[in-house]
């Protein structure tokens, strides 16, 4: 892990919103204009679900962090402006989350994101 050249992405607040459960510290890293696509089973492809601005995926990174499950970043890889990562998630009851992310960055926040996500059934 580190930070691309250019962009000072902190990875390692990506690493502790996800894993201290922390929607700001999360929100922190995307920049006003931000958005999120995330395709899952009830939002597929061809409609995923997309919020925008900061307010917008506010909202999501507060309910999401707010659960009581446990999340862990697994993996995380930076390219010049582009960062990926994999998020595992599990609830009390033993159901796991496995989202993948492809973010694009522009100074340093996040500007774009897509999210794929599963759950077990």
């Amino acid at each position: 892990m580190g930070t691309a050249a250019g962009s000072a992405f902190d990875v390692e607040a990506l690493r502790r919103g996800i894993e201290g459960q922390s929607a700001d510290t999360l929100l922190s890293l995307y920049a006003d204009d931000a958005e999120i696509r995330v395709v899952d089973r009830n939002t597929q492809p061809s409609h995923p679900k997309v919020m925008h601005g900061r307010t917008e995926i506010g909202e999501m990174l507060g309910d999401v962090y707010s659960r009581d499950m446990t999340h862990k970043m697994e993996n995380c890889v930076i390219q010049g402006d582009h960062v990926a990562f994999t998020e595992s998630c599990e609830y009390p009851d033993g159901v796991k989350v496995l989202s993948e992310s492809m973010m694009s960055l522009r100074d340093g926040k996040i500007v774009q994101q897509t999210m794929l996500q599963a759950w077990d059934e």
